[in-house]
């Protein structure tokens, strides 16, 4: 049977289970926390145990799996991962790539193909391998997936080249991708062309926020192309209220598009985009951005609206496990 690697080892992809396709632990970053948090607004400890917390309550509203898409950009730190994961039952699916709107970081900035410091292939090419075929720094620990961005800004040439690395690492590796997009800008249909352009395999890409859309004649645009649609950011109703992304999965699931729409919220268990007091008025300001909103509010709404089981399962645990799958044929 086929495996997709997690954070304590891989695991049967049938074994998943509901899975929610865009979750992250932490959005921090290292800087901000070393030179800003620590004393102030960040606490190890507690942050860690607040995270098993929200972790552990998942399997009780039937879900078992979280993909991770925080990667470079966003603060990936696998030890701290690696301890949350050792705590709770839930797996946990990370990623590889680089979260950028505009520039590469500098790192990568003279190295590579016709620049500076000349090379053959891209580095974040071989980064991102090594990270899906060897694992991420010392820990052991594999990416199963692929992330890049693409936002208002559109196709930076920052912005091209890592998607067109992650797309490399897709060749190499078969490993799928996840981009993050800007739906009032339709960049979903600038990441379609760049990765048909580098010959991706488009049934293994999720076009993320595509649910901040209720343009259906965009969101069919792209399915119909075959890759998937990330409806997942409920609970950020300043992007796209839950009755209007509702509404938008119900008319596709009605026109036969349940296999190519995944759920989730973008949701984190600590974002320091609003640390300190800020953070204790995130509830206040968005009291459904959280883990549980698509168990406990969304899917009972959707199956009020005529959104059957069967459709459901398809969007929480089949569409889930055929993108961590290898491709057949």
């Amino acid at each position: 049977m086929p495996t997709v690697e997690t954070v304590k080892g891989a695991v049967d992809t049938a074994e998943l289970g509901p899975t929610l396709m865009h979750e992250h632990v932490f959005v921090l970053s290292t800087e901000h926390v070393q030179n800003y948090g620590a004393g102030d607004w960040w606490d190890e400890e507690e942050r860690v145990a607040d995270a098993v917390a929200k972790l552990d309550a998942l399997p009780s509203i039937g879900i078992r799996t979280i993909a991770d898409p925080t990667v470079w950009g966003l603060g990936r730190y696998i030890p701290r991962i690696q301890r949350i994961a050792g705590q709770t039952s839930v797996n946990i699916i990370v990623a590889t790539g680089i979260y950028t709107y505009e520039s590469v970081p500098h790192q990568y900035e003279h190295r590579g193909p016709g620049l500076l410091f000349d090379s053959e292939v891209d580095p974040m090419v071989d980064d991102f391998v090594r990270d899906l075929t060897r694992g991420i720094a010392d820990t052991g620990v594999k990416a199963a997936f692929l992330k890049c961005a693409i936002d208002a800004p559109g196709l930076t040439p920052g912005v091209e080249r890592v998607m067109r690395a992650c797309a490399g690492a897709h060749r190499e590796t078969g490993a799928p991708i996840t981009c993050h997009t800007s739906s009032p800008t339709f960049a979903g249909r600038e990441a379609v062309r760049v990765f048909a352009e580098e010959q991706v395999d488009l049934t293994k890409v999720v076009i993320g926020h595509a649910g901040d859309s209720n343009d259906l004649d965009y969101l069919r645009e792209l399915a119909d192309q075959g890759v998937t649609l990330g409806m997942d950011r409920f609970g950020l109703d300043v992007y796209n209220p839950t009755a209007d992304r509702v509404d938008t999965i119900v008319r596709l699931a009605e026109t036969g598009y349940a296999d190519r729409m995944v759920l989730s919220h973008d949701a984190s268990c600590y974002i320091d985009y609003f640390p300190g007091e800020a953070q204790a008025s995130v509830p206040v300001l968005m009291p459904n951005w959280h883990f549980q909103h698509v168990s406990n509010d969304v899917l009972p709404e959707l199956r009020r609206r005529g959104v059957s089981d069967a459709q459901i399962d398809q969007m929480l645990i089949d569409n889930p496990q055929r993108y961590f799958e290898p491709a057949t044929g």
